[in-house]
């Protein structure tokens, strides 16, 4: 009479069987959406025409530094 196990048989199995379903419902879209549409002229024309921006104005002038004195 076999032994009564664990029970994470039957896990692993449900486990591996929903991977395995997985990697294949994947493929399935990964390798028929390649041929599912016909061969098409594929021409793309972009012209995207954009104002030109006014200058920035100049920053103020920066201070001159102070001369150190000696000690």
């Amino acid at each position: 009479m076999a032994q009564n196990s664990n029970g994470a048989g039957p896990w692993l199995a449900f486990l591996v069987g929903g991977l395995i379903v997985a990697v294949a419902v994947i493929g399935y879209f990964v390798y028929a959406g390649r041929q599912a549409a016909p061969d098409l002229a594929k021409s793309v024309d972009v012209h995207v025409s954009l104002p030109k921006a006014p200058p920035m104005p100049e920053g103020p002038k920066l201070p001159d530094m102070p001369i150190p004195v000696p000690k």
